[in-house]
């Protein structure tokens, strides 16, 4: 039997199956099959039109803190009954949250959100130059533009808000730079003039088309002998030789599998593993402007309004807002058409709509924000997920992680790597 046909058959044998196609399952792939082991990635859609398709692109190294604080506190009515903000839960929804915020507010005691954002920080530290290396292997620097960020403020009262944030962050030793009013017309002269300044992050980045990384990515997995099956995974089981999957065409075997299938992934670590995750999901919403090219030269975020706009190469894209809603509830699209409402006067003049569209997608998150990065059950079981709306940015330096997980007796790393004790399931 041909390698081909032996991986498309319903029975293939690997030594790693990968159970997710998105930017993070691909990586993994790919630094997995240059150790030169056989891999098997098995996705019910095609490589990176999960999450990894319509993520705000923005490589957001300086994001060290959760997304939620004590706040959420009083802003739980307004999540609960405006559909439109930019922090919300559903009603229907809400008796099956209430055991993940309870265990989210939990983690805002001060020791738990100290450990929370030495984790965040450990990752994104280590993500830019995790990128350059993957990048670099596969010949495509240009996919990244590492040319920073801008959070803008409006209203004279956010000024002491931005101070405060910058002393945060630079207690995290993030690199920023406060920009008055006139630096950040210099920078981007098509943002209106009623923007009073705000804080410029230069170790950031941005992809100009984030399904075409995963593209790249792909087609570099393949050439290194990454077998790619359009198939549902169902269950698993562990066995002497390895790891069982059942799919909705059978069973795949594999000496080893890598759990990395974002949202959908508490199921299938259940059934190998025997833990209960707590794992819940973002839905984030993005709107594609396809005629606003040259409008910025980075990703510039707005604090008060609370989204993020990423130039791409197919436009701009305006993406951001968090919706608990489950995985099974219909999209609420009109979240990312307020997308655009809220663009309104953060510019000379609007932006265009003509022939946006609109995108909702899940990111994977746990109550403590920190991705499982893991090795299990005899080494069986590899885990990567997780990472919340940080997933693009941390996907490389999880790629490195998993690999040296996988292999860890052929020696160190050229480059150090993030210690993987935050980061496992047994932590839950």
């Amino acid at each position: 039997m041909s390698n081909d046909s032996l991986f498309n058959s319903p029975n293939a044998v690997s030594d790693v199956a990968v159970i997710g196609a998105g930017i993070i399952g691909v990586a993994c792939a790919l630094r997995l099959a240059r150790q030169g082991r056989r891999v098997v990635v098995i996705d019910q859609q095609e490589p990176g039109r999960g999450a990894s398709f319509g993520n705000a692109g923005h490589l957001a190294t300086e994001q060290v803190f959760p997304i939620a604080d004590l706040s959420i506190l009083k802003r739980l009515p307004a999540m609960l009954m405006d559909p439109m903000g930019p922090l919300r839960l559903d009603w229907k929804y809400m008796p099956r949250a209430l055991p993940w915020f309870a265990r989210l507010l939990l983690n805002l005691r001060p020791a738990p959100f100290q450990r929370t954002v030495a984790g965040i920080r450990a990752l994104n530290e280590s993500s830019l130059g995790a990128w350059h290396r993957l990048l670099e292997t596969i010949d495509r620097p240009g996919l990244l533009k590492e040319d920073g960020s801008l959070l803008v403020f409006e209203r004279a009262d956010s000024q002491q808000a931005i101070e405060a944030l910058q002393a945060r962050m630079r207690q995290q030793q993030v690199p920023v730079d406060f920009w008055r009013a006139k630096a950040v017309r210099d920078a981007a002269p098509q943002l209106s003039e009623q923007l009073r300044g705000g804080l410029f992050f230069p170790r950031t980045g941005h992809f100009l088309d984030p399904f075409q990384v995963v593209g790249e990515l792909v087609h570099a997995a393949k050439s290194s002998g990454v077998q790619f099956l359009k198939q549902r995974v169902e269950g698993g089981q562990l066995n002497e030789s390895g790891v069982s999957l059942i799919t909705d065409q059978g069973r795949v075997s594999s000496r080893h599998v890598l759990v990395a299938c974002g949202a959908h992934s508490a199921k299938l670590t259940a059934a190998l593993t025997g833990k209960k995750v707590p794992l819940d999901t973002e839905r984030g919403y993005h709107l594609m402007l396809p005629h606003e090219h040259e409008r910025l030269p980075f990703a510039v975020t707005s604090l008060e309004r609370k989204f993020i706009m990423t130039p791409m190469a197919d436009g701009l894209r305006l993406a951001g807002t968090v919706e608990f809603a489950g995985l099974d509830c219909p999209p609420t699209m009109e979240r990312a058409w307020q997308l655009h409402r809220l663009s309104k006067g953060l510019f000379k003049r609007d932006l265009s709509a003509e022939a946006a569209t609109p995108w909702m997608g899940f990111r994977p998150s746990l109550p403590d924000s920190l991705p499982i990065i893991d090795r299990v059950c005899d080494g069986r079981v590899l885990l990567a997920f997780g990472h919340q709306h940080l997933g693009l940015t941390q996907a490389a330096v999880t790629a490195e992680m998993i690999a040296q997980m996988a292999s860890p007796l052929t020696g160190t790393q050229p480059h150090s790597l993030p210690a993987t004790a935050p980061y496992r399931l047994d932590r839950f």
